[in-house]
């Protein structure tokens, strides 16, 4: 009997007891939708712990070009180096677009420049251009194809004054990548947004401002789409830069949200550099940040051609050793503490991380394991119905095997119509569960995280329980004798 056949005579035989058929799905129901609400509920108080980890810093790896272990020596007095350089604005040349030929780039600290330099094309009154010159961007492009890396954003930093109307407010001008807010996890826009990649590859003259610098030139009022200006050229604003984490309030001075964001590219740009003060890099685990750490500093190494017993030209700075070698430690101090950091960020960082992703598995697995005696409570329903619905129908399956059905014929029915059951159930339980989670991160503000593969999940078990608690009862009514059968009342 084919199998088309077999179902319109389950759905049949299901409509004739409908209310036994809705009390036997209502079970099912609950327990895919329990389960569905539960994996939610653990998966996303396992995404809010690892965003909490990570907006925390713990992924977090600097790279600052130079190093104290570096003897330094002094520049000349035309060169730049922390903004000591001398010269007059060149005439006509203060705003608009930068022009000039460019014969060197501006981020070599002994060079003696023979072309107009940042100052005098930008204005003898903006001063502090410059940066260090060891990290360049194609050492940020080699970084991202490190094994553990999840985000890469080349950095050059300045002081600035930014303008508007007749304020003016002196700030911290960031060079970032585009990808900048998905390394800090707590950054909002409360209006417009960061700058697109477009934007960074065409060194277009875009900013983001923080929080503190959008009040102090614009007051309460929305800056996107209006035009500030810094360093004598205009920008105009694409969004404004807060924060989501309330026990990280803006403040001014922060560097963060008294501060305007610049795509890297138009930094480099303007002020002639091809250098870059840091290279900032997320990894996507807490435990692997010691790994990486070392795997970054052997390839630029490598890309910097430094033999075996020369210092690096460059610091790579996790959370760890920030807060080792922070408060002014003296170098040798710092080289003898920083010896043995490794093993301590493997403690601080990995264990910790680890730890974290451990009980928050544990915890979804609990949660899991909790809904999953639901279903089995439903799936022992459905089994219990079904032997009951072949001990009524006995009669009914006795005239089917006299008139010629074979009792795999019998046993695909009564097969079907569980999974029927349960399929349904499952479907209706798929739906109360994702309006249920969403209903929990709405009102209750919880965390919770509805994906494609928990849906699959709670649809193949309800399946699979149809199955599973359908196929004793089918296997009973199939070897049911015809005779015994049409002599059963």
């Amino acid at each position: 009997m084919a199998i088309k056949t077999s179902w319109i005579i389950s759905l049949k035989a299901l409509r004739r007891n409908k209310l036994q058929t809705a009390l036997t799905m209502v079970g099912m129901t609950i327990g895919v939708a329990t389960v569905l609400t539960m994996i939610a509920l653990g998966s996303g108080a396992q995404a809010a712990i690892q965003d909490q980890v990570k907006a925390a810093g713990m992924n977090l790896i600097i790279v600052k070009a130079g190093n104290y272990q570096l003897q330094q020596e002094r520049a000349p007095d035309d060169a730049i180096e922390n903004g000591a350089v001398g010269g007059a604005p060149l005439e006509g040349v203060g705003r608009g677009r930068v022009r000039g030929v460019l014969f060197h780039p501006e981020d070599d600290p002994f060079a003696v420049h023979d072309h107009p330099t940042s100052r005098q094309r930008l204005g003898d009154a903006e001063a502090g251009l410059g940066a260090a010159a060891t990290l360049t961007i194609a050492d940020a492009d080699a970084i991202r194809k490190v094994s553990g890396v999840q985000y890469v954003s080349e950095g050059i930093h300045e002081n600035a004054h930014v303008s508007y109307g007749g304020e003016r407010w002196f700030t911290r001008m960031h060079g970032d990548d585009v990808s900048m807010p998905r390394i800090k996890r707590a950054w909002v826009f409360p209006h417009g947004e960061y700058f697109s990649r477009r934007q960074e590859a065409n060194a277009e003259q875009v900013v983001v401002l923080g929080s503190i610098v959008a009040e102090k030139l614009f007051g309460k009022d929305n800056p996107v789409g209006k035009t500030v200006t810094m360093w004598g050229q205009p920008f105009l604003v694409t969004g404004v830069v807060t924060s989501s984490n309330w026990m990280v309030a803006p403040a001014a001075g922060d560097d963060e949200f008294d501060a305007v964001y610049v795509p890297v590219t138009t930094v480099q740009k303007l002020l002639n550099l091809s250098k870059l003060n840091d290279i900032t890099i997320t990894t996507e685990s807490t435990g692997n940040v010691t790994r990486v750490s070392k795997d970054i500093t052997d390839l630029l190494r490598g890309r910097h051609q430094i033999a075996f017993k020369t210092p690096d030209d460059f610091q790579v700075v996790s959370q760890a050793r920030k807060a080792l070698t922070g408060g002014g430690m003296q170098a040798d101090m710092q080289r003898s503490v920083m010896g043995n950091a490794a093993g301590l960020e493997k403690v601080t960082l990995e264990q910790l991380g680890k730890t974290l992703d451990q009980a928050s598995a544990t915890m979804s697995a609990l949660l899991a394991s909790i809904a999953t005696v639901s279903l089995i409570v439903g799936g022992i329903g459905i089994m219990n119905i079904m032997l009951l619905s072949v001990t009524e129908r006995t009669r009914e399956i006795g005239i089917r095997r006299a008139v010629g059905a074979r009792a795999q014929d019998v046993l695909l029915q009564f097969l079907l119509e569980s999974i029927t059951l349960s399929v349904v159930g499952g479907l209706l339980g798929i739906a109360i569960g994702v309006g249920v989670s969403l209903f929990i991160s709405r009102m209750l503000q919880w965390s919770t995280q509805v994906s494609l593969m928990s849906v699959a999940f709670s649809f193949g078990i309800s399946a699979a329980v149809g199955i599973f608690f359908g196929y004793y009862p089918a296997k009973q009514a199939s070897q049911v004798l015809p005779i015994a059968s049409l002599k059963y009342e």
